[in-house]
């Protein structure tokens, strides 16, 4: 089975009133981390660790812009 998973790259999500979190990629998946509150959890794909950040930022927030570093 191969690992599509790149350990070491981070995103960070970007909301009307700036920075609003991040998701790192390590060797278990993809870690949401949140400023407002640390980390919210590990996921499988990239996808799932946006839609977790967003769910996580206040109810009616638009999509946060996403920016790898």
């Amino acid at each position: 089975m191969s690992n599509n998973i790149v350990v070491g790259k981070t995103w960070v999500a970007f909301g009307a009133a700036g920075a609003v979190g991040s998701i790192h990629s390590t060797e278990q998946g993809y870690e949401v981390r949140m400023l407002s509150g640390g980390s919210k959890g590990v996921y499988p794909s990239l996808d799932v660790a946006k839609s977790a950040l967003h769910s996580n930022l206040l109810p009616g927030s638009d999509w946060p812009e996403f920016r790898e570093h």
